[in-house]
């Protein structure tokens, strides 16, 4: 089902099946763009998951029942994947900075406070931290980000009220707030 649904040929390589139609491809990027995934990236995050798609088939494993789902979760996976190499990066770039010369900010407060609630979010489980940067930072709706994440709207406000009690009692633990 897989090999037959896509026999286009990708930039012209002759024996190359793209799995992905156009409109997986945009549910795709869309799965990407909010998850964080910067514009920039996006052609690289549709390349893996198309990627993923053509080794499951090489080992020659069955075709996803609904490739469209299966394409979108593998590209939720990959957000958080760019999200946790992002903070790698940014800790180590932290970590560089605090060896230079240390700074006073003009506001301690707010980067007491934002460095605090960055703390908290690194340290909630990907998935309540997936749905509350969607809600918080990205302001969609409960009922988008179920639908984008394809969890039930309940599962969305379980993961958000678990994440934002940790977070407030990380922050009441810290004394921030």
């Amino acid at each position: 089902m897989l090999r037959r649904k896509a026999r286009r040929v990708q930039g012209g390589v002759q024996g190359v099946d793209d799995p992905l139609d156009a409109a997986q491809e945009r549910r795709v990027r869309a799965v990407l763009a909010l998850g964080g995934v910067p514009q920039a990236d996006l052609p690289d995050g549709v390349q893996q998951v198309r990627l993923r798609l053509l080794e499951r088939a090489a080992k020659g494993d069955e075709a996803p029942r609904d490739v469209s789902a299966w394409a979108a979760v593998v590209a939720s996976n990959l957000a958080m994947d760019w999200h946790r190499a992002k903070r790698r990066q940014e800790r180590i770039g932290e970590r560089l900075a605090s060896l230079r010369h240390p700074e006073h900010s003009f506001d301690e407060d707010s980067n007491v406070l934002s460095l605090a609630v960055a703390r908290g979010l690194d340290e909630l489980p990907d998935s309540q931290r997936q749905v509350l940067v969607l809600r918080f930072y990205a302001d969609l709706p409960v009922r988008g980000i179920a639908e984008e994440l394809g969890i039930p709207e309940g599962t969305v406000k379980s993961r958000l009220h678990t994440a934002v009690r940790a977070l407030r009692a990380r922050l009441h633990e810290d004394e921030v707030v």
